[in-house]
């Protein structure tokens, strides 16, 4: 039994939920039988927030699982919220098309410039943030701009089934998509390896400039789609109101198991990821925590997750047990002794 668990936490796409799950049971304590948190309410609420948050997230994931990390999601959520209020008026349809247009072109460039000129993808995507960011406070004047189409902000924010709503809908079929792309597909299977190793991908023959500006693009376009339908909903956009959704949407792809250096996680890991963060906020409000406490406990979890997630630890439980005296399971080999044997083998 202790096995199967010790697997099921070692697990990165499995982990987010079983944090999930145990969320759930100290807010439900923490509740004291109010009734307050687990309610139809709050699982809306929790959706809800799952559609701000999961687009960024995925976005950020899947520059992360590439090795990179695209700092311009903020800049281009907020410019596709402008774009498609200033263009939806008459057609939500086609102002959200033409910000979805704008984020992957936006990625594109990114990602051509990051390619050419073989740069970090910090520096472009700093770059691009900044600049997104100043077209957005060009395109409304520095000021809030209103979208009076209330029918459009009423629909895509209308309960269906009690807990969804068609933004919160929207994002998990990005996710489901993704998914699938990842797991199943030679884009998803080549993604993964660029991440690992790039040289190595290289020399098998996957063209890793394309992948890089493809992910990009695909980066661009999730962001959009988020920051779009969120304009829509709130019936106004803002040059900063979206700005602040970079953090929890690194955040929620570090809780879903992906790992900054390249190569590991999935997006339904991402899901989990994002649906942590959510049910903490959302909890949190329901039992009357006050704000300012919501960060310092989803820092707490993301501290503990990064700890558990260090490539050394078991290595020193190991010889910490071995200390006191104890006798350990066998340690787990590291990374170079598993390189040494897989070289010894061919």
């Amino acid at each position: 039994m202790t096995g199967y668990l010790r697997a099921f936490f070692a697990n990165r796409t499995a982990r987010p939920f079983a944090v999930l799950v145990l969320i759930v049971i100290v807010l439900g304590i923490g509740d004291d039988g109010h009734g307050r948190v687990l309610t139809t309410s709050t699982a809306y609420d929790v959706l809800q927030q799952f559609a701000t948050i999961g687009p960024v997230a995925l976005a950020l994931g899947l520059s992360m699982m590439v090795g990179e990390f695209d700092l311009s999601v903020g800049g281009i959520l907020s410019l596709a919220g402008c774009v498609a209020v200033m263009a939806g008026s008459g057609s939500p349809a086609a102002g959200l098309l033409l910000a979805v247009t704008v984020g992957a072109l936006g990625g594109l460039l990114q990602g051509t410039i990051m390619t050419w000129l073989n740069l970090s993808s910090i520096g472009v995507t700093l770059g691009g943030l900044l600049t997104f960011g100043g077209l957005s406070y060009f395109l409304t004047g520095n000021t809030t701009i209103g979208y009076d189409r209330l029918d459009v902000a009423l629909g895509v924010n209308a309960p269906l089934l009690g807990i969804f709503s068609a933004r919160s809908l929207t994002a998990i079929i990005l996710f489901l998509v993704a998914t699938f792309v990842v797991s199943w597909t030679r884009f998803g299977r080549d993604l993964l390896a660029v991440g690992s190793d790039r040289r190595a991908a290289t020399i098998v023959g996957i063209r890793v400039d394309r992948i890089l500006i493809a992910v990009f693009v695909i980066s661009g376009l999730l962001t959009a789609i988020g920051g779009g339908l969120l304009s829509y909903g709130l019936a106004a956009a803002s040059p900063t109101a979206l700005a602040d959704t970079l953090v929890p949407g690194a955040a929620a792809a570090i809780l879903g198991g992906v790992s900054l250096s390249g190569g590991k996680g999935r997006p339904i890991g991402i899901a989990g990821g994002v649906l942590v963060l959510s049910m903490l906020h959302s909890g949190l409000t329901a039992i009357g925590v006050p704000p300012f406490a919501h960060w310092i406990v989803t820092a707490a979890v993301l501290f503990t997750v990064g700890i558990l997630d260090g490539e050394e630890l078991s290595r020193r439980v190991y010889s910490f047990r071995r200390a006191v005296g104890q006798r350990p399971d066998t340690p787990p080999p590291s990374a170079s002794s598993i390189l040494v044997r897989q070289q010894a083998d061919h």
